[in-house]
């Protein structure tokens, strides 16, 4: 029986399990008796990477069948500051789960999309810290910003989501924001105004551990996992891909918090 490992990153869990990517986002969503419901997003590891500094000596013990053959969900394996010591190269797809328990599976890209002409950008960042961040930078520099270990606050690696701004990437003064579903848009324009006052101030939290209210419609160009050595790019299938190819999953998004 395969052997998948996982980690998950609300909370950052490395889980190994003989369950599929679809199946084990649903076993995260919805649990066996279909009793509870919540969003998750996971990343798909190699599955024959280990590290020594993590508790993964016994995998092949621990994850085994249960008595009557049937899969083994989940055996946690860590659950505290897993993702510093997963390198790049161990990370495979990203897979995003609905509360409904349908999951899309998203291969890293090669490229990164470009610097746009917005002078703001929003960021919600899910592991291993969950903030939500308002930055003059763009994905790539933000990434290598927070990562890098010679400023005064930094992570050693990062997944985060880049989220629609509508015409507040642009001015914060802007109107027409459309369907913009952050329950504190005052705020949000403040946070932007700062910039204004602060030209060297490259980033500012606007709010905290607010991942479990990311609805996915709100995603721009995707998500990203990085370090100062490198990143990867997950994008979101493009929106007649999302309405045709993968319209199960997309139906399920929309209907999340009532998006």
């Amino acid at each position: 029986m395969k052997t998948y490992l996982y980690l998950t990153l609300s909370p950052e869990t490395l889980v190994a399990s003989h369950l599929p990517p679809a199946e084990f986002g649903n076993y995260l969503a919805v649990g066996t008796h279909h009793n509870s419901s919540g969003q998750a997003q996971f990343l798909e590891l190699d599955p024959a990477w280990r590290s020594d500094a993590l508790p993964m000596r016994d995998l092949e013990k621990r994850c085994v069948p249960h008595a009557d053959g049937s899969p083994r969900r989940s055996t946690y394996l860590a659950i505290y500051r897993v993702l510093e010591h997963v390198p790049l190269n161990a990370i495979g797809s990203l897979h995003l789960v609905t509360p409904g328990g349908r999951t899309l599976s998203i291969a890293p890209s090669p490229e990164v999309p470009p610097d746009t002409e917005d002078r703001y950008h929003l960021y919600q960042e899910y592991c291993p810290v969950q903030p939500r961040v308002v930055s003059v930078l763009g994905p790539a520099k933000f990434c290598a910003l927070i990562t890098d270990p010679a400023q005064p606050v930094s992570v050693p690696r990062i997944v985060f989501a880049e989220l629609k701004l509508g015409n507040l990437a642009r001015n914060p003064e802007a109107t027409g924001l459309g369907n913009l579903p952050y329950s504190n848009i005052d705020h949000l324009r403040d946070c932007l105004r700062e910039f204004g006052f602060k030209p060297g101030k490259p980033t500012k939290v606007f709010a905290r551990n607010v991942t479990d209210n990311v609805l996915y419609r709100t995603v721009r160009n995707g998500y990203y996992v990085g370090d100062k050595d490198g990143m990867k790019h997950y994008p979101l299938p493009a929106m007649n891909d999302l309405e045709t190819v993968h319209r199960e999953w997309w139906n399920s998004a929309l209907s999340t918090f009532g998006s």
